[in-house]
């Protein structure tokens, strides 16, 4: 039986066709692939760890005490210190052990040794060196900002008291 100039025609369109409707996937896979490439550079970023958290100081000892909310990994943690305004000269690496400015062996999670959550309920502490520079002193005012990955967690600020 032979094909009918009709039918041979109509199936030749039709293989001509599928390279056509390929080109044209692939193309439309491209373009949404951008979207979603863009989307996610434009995103907004992921918000900071939310936790209220308290500051004691005392002789040359600071205290952050963990009293609600998120739980905060110390590795991720920034730990920052000001006295009357001025920084310290050397600043907490927490989580560490020993570290120069700073007395060996801090505790809770600023201490390199522990599994690292800072939790509710939960206090870390470290010691400023007197080789630090200012010297925590009593009645003098401590501020402590605490931030992950750069977004600010807290700022705290309290009074350095005596034992």
């Amino acid at each position: 039986m032979e094909a009918t100039p009709t039918a041979s025609r109509s199936a030749r369109s039709a293989r001509g066709l599928a390279p056509v409707a390929g080109v044209l996937l692939l193309a439309v896979t491209v373009v949404l692939a951008g979207g979603v490439v863009t989307a996610a550079i434009g995103a907004p970023p992921e918000p900071a760890p939310t936790a209220s958290l308290s500051l004691s100081a005392t002789d040359d000892r600071i205290a952050v005490t963990h009293r609600g909310g998120d739980a905060l990994n110390a590795s991720e943690l920034d730990v920052r210190v000001r006295v009357d305004g001025e920084p310290l000269a050397r600043q907490p690496p927490v989580p560490f052990f020993s570290a120069a400015g700073f007395r060996p062996g801090p505790t809770g999670a600023f201490n390199a040794a522990t599994d690292g959550d800072l939790r509710v309920g939960g206090t870390a502490s470290f010691r400023v060196a007197g080789t630090n520079d200012p010297v925590l002193e009593p009645g003098r005012t401590v501020t402590v900002e605490v931030s992950v990955d750069g977004r600010p967690v807290a700022t705290l600020e309290t009074v350095v008291e005596s034992e």
